[in-house]
């Protein structure tokens, strides 16, 4: 029997339909269109404005396209991941709920939490499942609502994040398709680089704490620029030297959507042409567990069966690392 491998066969995506543009951002805080996209590669971000909806809602308009588009069943899906830093609540997975309002009756659910990393880590959770026999069908939505958490006068952060969600389906392969190989790595050093102050354990909520404004994302720019350029770089070529893959041999870098500069960084680290590295930060900016599956979601027809996928991705925590994945199928 040939091994089991786990390859996506499915994509799906949402994005909110508001879209704050950077001309928007100039009304809210002291920036230009051209100092954010110099410097970021960023022109427009989803963000959704709905009262009471949050990042549950995005991920189950997200599995619901996949679901419709591929005429899936959702009672077939054996377990659903969430990847996000922005779940619904505290305590209740929010996942869960997910899964539940999907239909997905027989799964059971998981969230994944490692920044923006997250889905990233989440397909080697989903890949360690199939391989593994047990399952069939594995949901993975990576899904946020950065919105929620970002302080719209501090430009530092503001400019960079959007809302939105994408999910995969991950099921057995037998073609040696799939993942192929990872590299997943993490530092401690990042805690104080990135982060949210208030709201956890450390420091619970208090009038205290929303009076400073703590409960928003702090982003040290510089020092998270300096890692995430070495830490996703590195790992890519590592991961393609240790798979013998040469830039000719790679199809496609899907790289998480931070900063063009990172994502330009890491090409030229592997000596990729322009041509094979997908980019989309300009229309959603960072959506965090999000901006690899609307990737793969904007890009979908460009794949084709066998081609050679990196991805690449680096978060809070700080948390990094890069897969090999080999496409599994051509759109129809």
């Amino acid at each position: 029997m040939n091994k089991i491998t786990a390859a996506i066969t499915a994509v799906g995506a949402y994005v909110p339909d508001f879209v704050l543009s950077n001309e928007v951002l100039e009304t809210m805080v002291e920036t230009n269109d051209e100092w954010i996209t110099t410097r970021t590669g960023i022109k427009e971000r989803r963000i959704l404005k709905e009262k009471g909806k949050g990042t549950s809602y995005m991920a189950i308009k997200a599995a619901q396209n996949l679901i419709t588009k591929n005429n899936i069943n959702p009672a077939e899906i054996d377990l659903v991941i969430m990847a996000t830093t922005t779940p619904d609540m505290p305590v209740a997975a929010t996942g869960v709920f997910v899964a539940s309002q999907i239909g997905a009756v027989n799964a059971f659910s998981y969230d994944l939490q490692a920044a923006c990393s997250s889905f990233l880590f989440g397909m080697s959770n989903a890949a360690a499942y199939i391989e593994s026999g047990k399952y069939k069908k594995i949901l993975l939505i990576g899904a946020d609502k950065m919105s929620s958490i970002i302080d719209y006068t501090d430009r530092a952060t503001c400019i960079i994040f959007g809302d939105g969600a994408g999910a995969v389906l991950f099921e057995p392969n037998h073609e040696g398709l799939g993942i192929q190989d990872e590299i997943l790595k993490t530092d401690g050093i990042g805690r104080d680089y990135l982060k949210i102050d208030a709201g956890g354990s450390i420091l619970p909520a208090s009038q205290a704490t929303v009076e400073n404004r703590q409960h928003f994302v702090f982003q040290d720019g510089k020092t998270v620029f300096k890692y995430a350029v070495s830490g996703m770089a590195d790992v890519s070529e590592k991961i393609m030297q240790r798979n013998n893959l040469t830039k000719d041999d790679i199809n496609w870098l899907i790289a998480h959507q931070a900063n063009k500069r990172i994502i330009d960084a890491t090409a030229n680290r592997m000596g990729l042409d322009e041509e094979k590295v997908l980019v989309n930060i300009h229309r959603y900016g960072n959506t965090t567990s999000a901006t690899l599956p609307l990737l793969l979601s904007d890009f979908e027809s460009k794949l084709k069966k066998g081609d050679n996928l990196i991805f690449a991705a680096f978060g809070g925590g700080f948390t990094w690392g890069s897969i090999y994945l080999k496409w599994a199928y051509n759109k129809q």
